[in-house]
């Protein structure tokens, strides 16, 4: 099995809306997402031969990911009252409605299937939210 790995980062804000502990305080995180691609085989002729794709496109397109969260304030579905959204988007913040509890977990998954959809065929997808915490999600079995 082949394995390429690249990763990105970005900046952003977010709390735990119900969680009892102190991420449920507004706070941010250097986030850094982890990609690793996989191929039973390489490219066997043409510009790309001997490789599973170019490190340009995969890197690419996790860029792009990753800017479209940077430095934004990212929140879930419902966990923010109406009049406080007004408020922030009045003063010209960047929000970012997620329908998932913004976790390093959640994060994970949604990250494995955006770069899916993209045409990759993803093994896994890690999330750090320091450089020493991280959560992965695959869909490979153990």
């Amino acid at each position: 099995m082949y394995t390429l790995k690249t990763e990105a980062a970005f900046d952003s804000a977010h709390f735990l809306y119900g969680y009892n502990g102190k991420c449920s305080n507004l706070h941010g995180h250097r986030w850094v997402i982890s990609v690793e691609i996989k191929s039973e085989t390489l490219k066997a002729s043409g510009q790309l031969r001997g490789m599973i794709v170019d490190f340009g496109d995969i890197k690419h397109d996790l860029k792009e990911l990753a800017d479209e969260f940077d430095h934004a304030f990212i929140y879930e579905t419902d966990s923010l009252k109406p009049a406080t959204i007004s408020a922030l988007t009045n003063e010209n913040f960047r929000l970012i409605e997620v329908p998932f509890r913004p976790t390093a977990e959640n994060f994970a998954k949604h990250f494995y299937d955006i770069i899916k959809s993209k045409g990759y065929d993803v093994k896994s997808v890690s999330v750090y939210e320091t450089p020493n915490n991280c959560a992965c999600y695959s869909e490979e079995l153990v």
